[in-house]
């Protein structure tokens, strides 16, 4: 079964527009996992625009299913996730001004780099995930930085399902296949939703796990929190 992590952001997003502590993130990881999700992901950037460095503090305690932190590996980054020691650390190339993530690593030119910070963590017994693009020189090459696993950045994939989803799915299951052939574990995330996941886990099934934060957030304002978990993890089944 592929696993369903919610990223939280956008709820803190929301908080921070008044500064108060409405709504709640915690209450809100709390509820996904009660409502089915197996996993909460939080992307505390340096501005702290939406989770902030404390969040990861208060929120630890609270996930019983899996906690994924994902980021740009930055001194303070990397501070912050070897203190707190999620399940997972995803590693994401964003810079300070991207108003959200829009590219994979560079994994021939950044594998030094990487070798070490992922090293660090896995000292600490963290799994470690690459975010990648659809690219498989790229994944083969993010097997030798010694990561457990790639993220594909499905953006591409959203982006040209609704004009032809037979053609834009195909580099996807390209990457993945070269994934499994490397040895390595697979994640998935990045614009993924209601109209376009059934597709994407039916065509490469052995994804472990997807990363959904804005478009479950935004269908919960219409479906309700529970009621929209549970639509995304139906659209996960295979059966």
């Amino acid at each position: 079964m592929i696993r369903l992590s919610v990223n939280i952001n956008k709820i803190a997003t929301l908080r921070n527009a008044r500064g108060s502590n409405l709504p709640d993130v915690q209450k809100a990881a709390i509820d996904c996992q009660r409502f089915g999700a197996q996993g909460i992901t939080v992307h505390p950037r340096p501005d702290e625009r939406h989770i902030r460095y404390k969040d990861v503090e208060l929120l630890r305690p609270l996930i019983t299913t899996e906690f994924n932190i994902e980021g740009n590996p930055i001194p303070k980054f990397i501070d912050l996730v070897l203190k707190y020691k999620p399940d997972q650390v995803t590693l994401v190339p964003d810079d300070p001004n991207q108003l959200t993530s829009d590219h994979g690593w560079d994994t021939v030119k950044n594998k030094s780099f990487l070798v070490d910070v992922i090293a660090r963590f896995k000292e600490a017994g963290i799994r470690t995930s690459i975010f990648v693009d659809p690219d498989p020189k790229m994944i083969e090459n993010a097997k030798l930085t010694g990561t457990d696993r790639v993220e594909l950045y499905t953006e591409g994939y959203a982006s040209g399902f609704v004009k032809d989803p037979a053609k834009t799915i195909k580099p996807f299951v390209q990457a993945a296949v070269t994934a499994r052939e490397v040895g390595l574990e697979l994640n998935a995330g990045h614009d993924l939703n209601l109209q376009n996941l059934h597709f994407f886990a039916k065509n490469i099934p052995w994804i472990k796990e997807v990363s959904i934060g804005h478009a479950l957030i935004a269908d919960a304002l219409y479906l309700g929190l529970q009621n929209t978990i549970q639509l995304y993890l139906r659209a996960l089944r295979l059966d």
